[in-house]
Formats: structure tokens, C-alpha cells, sequence
């Protein structure tokens, strides 16, 4: 519409204008071409009352059909023949396809025809000019007048007949009076018929713009119902439905015909206590007559009767112009799916989306909950933490799906254990909370947890293969261990670490002893930093020999920290912490500096060996640290070898084998250190360039007490390296039977107290200066096992005889005794350590008061330990 108004606006001059207002010009939008094609078709089916009243005019004046002459004869014939086309025409399909102004161009002149073909043949044989007004003028009016009446807007038709009956008078040359006349009506009626017609197109452009507001609304509401978003209904005065969307009537159990004249309330369900809610304040308003907006309810007729579905109901009453009500008319829309979403968000918020155990913030929220004050005083609950053992080997090892599956089969088993007593919940990880609230005995809490470890410590089936893992629980209780969340956290994770420490597998209950040890090591955190920061740390080297030559072949760099107050710090205290905190890469690479440049102050060839974390050694600048510590002290590559443990192979990272292989490119040797200790598997042999394959103490330590195992691994041990073309040094070889057994079973190298301790520097120089680089072996003849200090009164009785002696220390195969003096070697005794625990032994040596005696078999020093004192002692 607003081109038409554009292009009446912007036309080039006002004739054109009244062509386009008339409808005989194309304007920029044609206005229902089908309206104005339809008043043709009404013009055609009424052009017979024009006939008839021709006929009419025939009769009155009385005039032959045919009178002889044969141009009014052939006059007559062309009029018949433009009515008849003009009844036919506007029927025909191409025309009313036609653009309106085509047709109004088509039909004017058959009209114009049709009246000057009708003049023509009144006026036919007449000369007077009185009888051409009265034939043709007058006739012609009435004729006007009638098709005007009929037509409407369509008044160009009149216009055609008066200017009909102008030309007939011109051609029988009436008086100036009659033309004048004939004038004056065609002008008149022009200028009323242009004001009319535009008239007319303006009230048919406001009715072409409203036909396509409402289509358009029509289109845009069938749309929006096809989309399924939303639907509309319309109720009559007693609330009954008069309308309802047909995309609503195939989510119900009903025809949408059967929907119709039911109470709107039928559809929403009434016995739901939501629904219920929602029905009666639909009701309310339906019967109150107001409005509303939004109201939730929930549908009563849905086809699946185990899926709820949830509309969004809107309504506004509707009065006709006298204010009287008519009913109701507003829309809905489908919920469903916008609850399911935030039903899926608050579990998502709520629980683990893994195992469907609650989550961090469900057990922080209900920890909080169970620890508020409640009349005064704090509430009582119980808190476990449990973290699983050997859970990281199985993820390593089987991949991140298995071990997701093994903790959801893990948290399975720990709702069975628990039950109803309490809440489990996933911390992250393979970490997991149990929180049991009320009052519980310490008994009762201890067996629950050995209940939860005995289960989960059960074997898995992960993928087809067996899969055992193991849990340590730590334990807090409110009020006597905190009275807020966050303390009893902190203290149930103190005593998980206290459990996880001694031994895991097992649960400890928080003790205030527990705050102290953790306090103590974020003391030693901040004294292992400033100690690296004011060079508090220093290096021992202990030295290894070739076991053909007994010839100092290399140093291992050994890591020592001297504290001003705790004095000596075990590597096996500090190493772990400075992992844990980050410190391992600039501690190791102070390492590798310190140790590159004393080797290079040793007599050339000698070697030495620096230990590398597995953190710092998968770092990607691992590889240019070596070189710039090489270049700094000037040592040869060949003489620097790094010792690797089998850790660096759990993550199956794959930059691993690309810093092998700058390692060996920049020339420095590799040892696999501890071999046979760590998680991995011998495939990494195959691809890993080693030197040297160093078997752990734990081997070599007791191999030559007779039934030990040992040996045959360190046999099998150094049979694999052989194989595969590497060195051997065995580890914390300290007595003379374990160093001749070394070396009968063929390994390369010895390192161990049986050639010296670690120490600082200075002794090394010292030493080469004055013995070189050779070495002797100094320690114990034979191995023995571990000795243990027991201070215990026992019994020992000979012959009959009772004697009072004292144990001093004792292992599994002997002990020391004293209190019996000079006992020849070979006596033997029966020791009666406590009630029922007698031990057969033999004297092997003594002197003054002291002696040595060998058990018959084996004993358990635990069990002597535990073991009640007897009635001797």
C-alpha cells in the first residue's frame, strides 16, 4: 500500500494521477486485482437489466426492430454482438487474470460502443433535433442513470453513454442548446465520477490493507501454532471452549472437535497439588472475569499418561462495544521441555554427572545443615573422607574409560554399605565424602568404616580384566573435632593423610596431634624454600665401582639438606614436599649445575650421576637445561649420566621418546634407576636408549641369606640388561657375602656402604688425590637379617634350670642376650619371651655377660612384641 501511495505521490502530472485514480493507468501496486475482477463478473451477469431496458425504450417510442434500412439493421447486429461480449467477456479465466487497469481498458470502449451504437440506431431516420434529444439524449440518461445505480463505482460507464449520446447529437447537428446541455452533464459527471473513484480506491486500499493485516495475522498464528511454541484458545461466556488450537488437540487424548464446548478447567489437572494450585486460580479468574497472565498448570489429558506435560496459560476477558462479556480469549504454551531443562540443570547442580552421587556442593550445603545450631548448641554429625589407593595405576594403565567405570561401580558399592544411615557424595576425582548425621559411637563408625574398606577393596571387572584397588578413610566428628564445615573438612582430610601415611587401606579418626604434623610440614614447606633461596641445600656423592676392577667409575650426586635447627632432613621427607609444591624443577636443576661443575674437577673419565624427577624430566626445556649445564662447567656429554626412574612411563606422554632422543643426541648416558620397584610394564626397554639398568637395594640387601629370592632376581635382572646390550649396578651392597655374590652373578658395577658412604666434595678430591681411583671393600662377612632394639626381661631355661636374662635387640633368626655369663658356643637354650611363647636357640658367642644366640626357625617379632610378659619377667 504504501507503494500505491508512493507512486500517486510521486506521479509525473496530474492527468496521470486521475488516469491511475480512475483505473485506467498501472500504478505501483495493483489493489485486489480479484475484487475489481469480481465487479466485472457482477456487470456481466447484470448487463441483461441494460438489454432489458433498451427494449423498454424501444417499446415506448414504439419504434420497429426493424424498419427496412440496412445500416440500422447492421447497427443493431453490432450492438447485440458488444452486449453479448460484454456478458461473456469478464467470465472468462485470461481476463481475470488481466491487471485491473487492463480490464478497465478492455471494458470502457465495449461500453462506450454499446451506448453509441444504441443512439446511433434510436436517432436512426430522424431528422429533427427535438427527436434526437428525445431518442438519444434522453434515453441515453435513463440509461446512465440505471447503469450507475447498478454498478456502483463503476460510473465511467454512465460517462460512456452520455458521451454516446454527444457525439449522435454533433452528427445530426442539434441545437447548440442540446449540445450545451449534453456538455454541461458529461463535465458534472466527470468530475463527480474521478471525487468518487478516488473515493472508492482509498476505502479499497483500506480494505486491501486490512484483508492483508488479518491474512497476515492468520499465517503468522498458524505458523506460530505449527512450531509447537505455543497455541491459543478462545471460551464463551460460561467458560466452555469455543476455539482451541489443532496443535494442541494432538498432544490430548481427545479429537480436537471433542475439545469444543468442554469448560476450559477439563483440560488442566485437578488431583495434581501443583496442577491443583494452578486449576483453581485458573478458575478464580475465569469466574471473577479478570485477567491473567502466565499461570502454570498441568495438562489432564495427555496421551502418555506417565509423562506430565506443563502449559504457561494467558487470558484476557473480551466485551463487545456496550460492555457486555463474551468470554475468554488468550494463548499457551508447552512447558514440558523448559522443566525437564531445569530439572536436568538443578540435578546437574546437585549431583556428580558420572556416578549420580551427590556432589561438592550438595555435601558442603548438607554438611552446613547438619553442624547449625539447634537450640543453642552445634548439631552432631560425622564426616569421612575417602580417597582411593592405587586408583591413578588403573586409569594409567586401562585408559580414563575404565576408570571412569570403576568409579561408578566404586560408588555403587558404597551407597550399599551406607545405605540410609547416611549421604555419600563425589568430591572429584577418585575422592568421596560420607556424611552420617545424629551421634554415633567411635565403635560403630570404626566398623562401618572397615565395612567400606573390606568392600570396596574387593576385586572389579573392568573391561574384562580384574582390577583391585584399595581406600583410606579419614574421619572427623562435630562437635568434639569443629563445629563448622569447613573445620570438620579440614580435619577428616588431616586424617585421611594420617591414613594414606600409615600404610593406606586403613582409617583414622582425627586427633589434635594430626594439626600439629600438618602444621610442622607447612613450617618445613617454608624453610625448604627459603633454604633453596640462601643455598641451604648441598650434595654428597657416593661412588661406583667397576666390579672386575674395583676402579671408581662415577659419583652419584645424593641431595642433602642440613637444618639449622632440625638438623639432617631426610631426602625421603623434603624430595616429596618440593614435588608437591612445585620446587622439584628449581631444586633439580640446581642439581644438575652443582654436580657438572665438581665433576668437572675430577680426573677425567670418572662419571657422574644426577637423578631426574620424572616432573622435570617430561618438561620440554629439559633437554637445553642439560646442555647449558654442560656448557657452563665444560664437561664432556659422556660423562654426565641421568637416572630415570620408571614413573616418567605412566602418562604415556608422547614427548617422551622426542627428549630421548635429544638426550642421546647431545651424547649424555641414561640409567633406569630402581628397576623393578615402580608400576610400568618391560615394553619401554624396547624403544628407551638406556645405558645402564640399576637394581634397587631391596633387591640386593639379604640376597645372600640362605632361601632368599633375591639373588634369582638379581640373576634374571642382569641376564635382561646383557641381553639387551646395557651396564648393571647394584644398589646398597654392604657385606662381603652380598659383594662376592654380586659379582658371581655377572653384574657390572657395585655401589653400596661396602666402598664408602656419600660424601661432600672435599673428600672426594682428598681421596683421588691420595688413592686415585681405586677402592677397597671394608663391611660385615656375612648378611644377617635386620635387628630390631627390644629391652624385655625373659627367661631362659637349661638343663632344668631357670635363668634370669635381658633381650637388647633381637631379629628373626637371633638375638642378644644379656645376664648370663661366659656361656660356652653351642649351648643350647629354651627362651621364654612371654606366657606360651617359648623359642628354642643356641649359643653362638659370648663374652662377659653378653651373648649371641640363633634361633631354631624363624620368628614373627611383632607377635613377641604384642605378646602378654610372662610370669618370669
Amino acid at each position: 500500500m504504501s507503494l500505491l501511495r508512493a507512486s500517486l505521490a510521486d506521479s509525473p502530472s496530474r492527468s496521470m494521477t486521475m488516469m491511475v485514480a480512475l483505473g485506467l493507468a498501472e500504478s505501483g501496486t495493483e489493489v485486489s486485482a480479484s475484487w475489481i475482477s469480481g465487479a466485472f463478473v457482477h456487470i456481466a451477469r447484470l448487463w441483461p437489466l441494460i438489454l432489458l431496458a433498451k427494449i423498454c425504450v424501444i417499446m415506448l417510442l414504439r419504434l420497429p426492430i426493424y424498419s427496412g434500412n440496412a445500416l440500422q439493421a447492421g447497427i443493431l447486429a453490432v450492438m447485440l454482438m458488444i452486449d453479448g461480449a460484454l456478458m461473456l467477456l469478464p467470465r472468462r479465466s485470461w481476463f481475470q487474470r488481466c491487471m485491473p487497469h487492463v480490464q478497465n481498458r478492455l471494458m470502457l470502449p465495449m461500453v462506450f460502443l454499446s451506448g453509441l451504437t444504441f443512439s446511433l440506431w434510436l436517432s436512426h431516420g430522424s431528422h429533427r433535433a427535438s427527436d434526437v434529444l428525445l431518442l438519444a439524449a434522453v434515453p441515453e440518461l435513463v440509461v446512465a442513470l440505471l447503469a450507475v445505480c447498478i454498478f456502483g463505482d463503476r460510473r465511467l460507464l454512465g460517462i460512456s453513454y452520455f458521451l454516446g449520446a454527444l457525439i449522435v447529437s454533433v452528427l445530426d447537428r442539434a441545437a447548440m442548446v442540446q449540445v450545451g446541455l449534453l456538455c454541461s452533464c458529461v463535465i458534472v459527471m466527470l468530475i463527480a465520477t474521478v471525487r468518487q473513484a478516488t473515493a472508492d480506491r482509498d476505502q479499497a486500499i483500506a480494505r486491501h490493507r486490512q484483508d492483508l493485516r488479518a491474512q497476515r495475522s492468520d499465517r503468522l498464528l498458524q505458523e506460530h501454532e505449527r512450531t509447537g511454541r505455543g497455541w491459543f484458545w478462545e471460551t464463551d461466556r460460561q467458560g466452555c471452549l469455543t476455539y482451541i488450537s489443532e496443535t494442541l488437540a494432538q498432544t490430548l487424548d481427545v479429537p480436537h472437535g471433542g475439545l469444543l464446548g468442554r469448560p476450559m478447567t477439563d483440560i488442566v489437572r485437578p488431583d495434581d497439588r501443583k496442577a491443583g494450585e494452578g486449576e483453581r486460580t485458573l478458575g478464580f479468574h475465569l469466574s471473577a472475569r479478570t485477567g491473567f497472565s502466565e499461570i502454570s498448570v498441568c495438562a489432564a489429558l495427555s496421551k502418555d499418561a506417565k509423562e506430565e506435560r506443563w502449559w504457561s496459560i494467558s487470558g484476557q476477558p473480551v466485551f463487545n462495544e456496550y460492555g457486555q462479556f463474551h468470554g475468554f480469549r488468550g494463548s499457551g504454551a508447552d512447558l514440558t521441555e523448559m522443566r525437564r531443562s531445569q530439572a536436568e540443570v538443578t540435578r546437574l547442580a546437585q549431583f556428580d554427572s558420572l556416578t549420580g552421587l551427590a556432589n561438592r556442593i550438595q555435601m558442603l550445603r548438607s554438611l552446613e545443615q547438619a553442624v547449625a545450631e539447634r537450640n543453642g548448641k552445634p548439631g552432631a554429625c560425622t564426616l569421612m573422607m575417602l580417597d582411593l589407593d592405587r586408583f591413578k595405576s588403573v586409569n594409567d594403565s586401562l585408559g580414563h574409560p575404565a576408570g571412569d567405570a570403576l568409579l561408578r561401580q566404586v560408588s555403587l558399592r558404597l551407597q550399599k554399605v551406607v545405605g540410609n544411615k547416611g549421604l555419600v557424595g563425589r568430591q572429584g576425582g577418585d575422592e568421596f565424602k560420607i556424611l552420617l548425621p545424629g551421634r554415633h559411637e567411635q565403635a560403630a563408625l570404626g566398623h562401618l568404616a572397615k565395612a567400606i574398606i573390606s568392600d570396596v577393596s574387593q576385586p572389579y571387572m573392568i573391561e574384562g580384566t580384574a582390577v583391585v584397588i584399595g581406600v583410606s578413610i579419614g574421619i572427623s566428628a562435630c562437635p568434639q573435632d569443629g563445629i563448622t564445615a569447613d573445620a570438620l573438612i579440614r580435619n577428616a582430610d588431616l586424617a585421611l593423610y594420617a591414613a594414606k601415611g600409615n600404610g593406606r587401606g586403613v582409617h583414622r579418626f582425627y586427633s589434635s596431634e594430626m594439626h600439629a604434623d600438618a602444621e610442622d610440614r607447612r613450617q618445613l614447606e617454608e624453610e625448604l624454600r627459603r633454604a633453596l633461596a640462601e643455598d641451604g641445600l648441598h650434595l654428597v656423592y657416593q661412588p661406583v665401582l667397576s666390579a672386575k676392577t674395583e676402579q671408581v667409575t662415577g659419583y652419584e650426586a645424593l641431595l642433602r639438606w642440613t637444618h639449622p635447627v632440625r638438623g639432617a632432613v631426610s631426602p625421603a621427607l623434603f624430595v616429596p614436599i618440593a614435588e608437591d609444591i612445585g620446587l622439584i624443577g628449581q631444586i633439580g636443576e640446581w642439581v644438575m649445575r652443582t654436580a657438572c661443575r665438581d665433576a668437572a674437577q675430577w680426573q677425567d673419565g670418572v662419571r657422574v650421576a644426577v637423578n631426574v624427577s620424572p616432573n622435570q624430566f617430561t618438561s620440554p626445556g629439559f633437554p637445553s637445561t642439560v646442555m647449558s649445564a654442560l656448557a657452563a662447567a665444560q664437561l664432556a656429554p659422556e660423562r654426565l649420566e641421568l637416572e630415570i626412574t620408571e614413573s616418567v612411563f605412566l602418562d604415556e606422554e608422547a614427548g617422551i621418546d622426542a627428549i630421548f632422543a635429544r638426550l642421546k643426541a647431545i651424547g649424555v648416558r641414561l640409567a633406569l634407576d630402581d628397576f623393578g620397584t615402580g608400576y610400568s610394564s618391560l615394553g619401554y626397554l624396547r624403544t628407551a636408549p638406556f645405558d645402564k639398568i640399576k637394581i634397587d637395594q631391596s633387591f640386593v640387601r639379604g640376597a645372600a641369606i640362605k632361601g632368599s629370592r633375591n639373588g634369582a632376581i638379581v640373576q634374571a635382572i642382569v641376564s635382561l640388561a646383557e641381553a639387551l646390550g646395557m651396564d648393571t649396578t647394584a644398589e646398597g651392597a654392604e657385606t662381603q657375602d652380598e659383594l662376592a655374590l654380586i659379582r658371581q652373578l655377572g653384574c657390572s658395577h657395585i655401589q653400596g656402604y661396602i666402598y664408602g658412604r656419600p660424601m661432600p666434595i672435599e673428600d672426594v678430591l682428598i681421596a683421588q688425590r691420595s688413592t686415585g681411583i681405586t677402592a677397597s671393600a671394608n663391611g660385615y662377612r656375612s648378611s644377617r637379617p635386620a635387628r630390631k632394639t627390644m629391652l624385655r626381661t625373659v627367661a631362659v631355661h637349661h638343663d632344668g634350670h631357670v635363668y634370669t636374662g635381658r633381650v637388647r635387640n633381637i631379629s628373626a633368626t637371633g638375638a642378644l642376650i644379656e645376664g648370663l655369663w661366659n656361656v660356652p658356643a653351642g649351648t643350647p637354650f629354651a627362651i621364654e619371651f612371654a606366657d606360651n611363647h617359648m623359642v628354642n636357640a643356641t649359643s653362638r658367642w659370648s663374652k662377659d655377660d653378653r651373648m649371641g644366640v640363633e634361633f631354631s626357625s624363624a620368628v614373627d617379632i611383632a607377635a613377641l612384641r604384642n605378646a602378654p610378659r610372662s610370669m618370669a619377667s
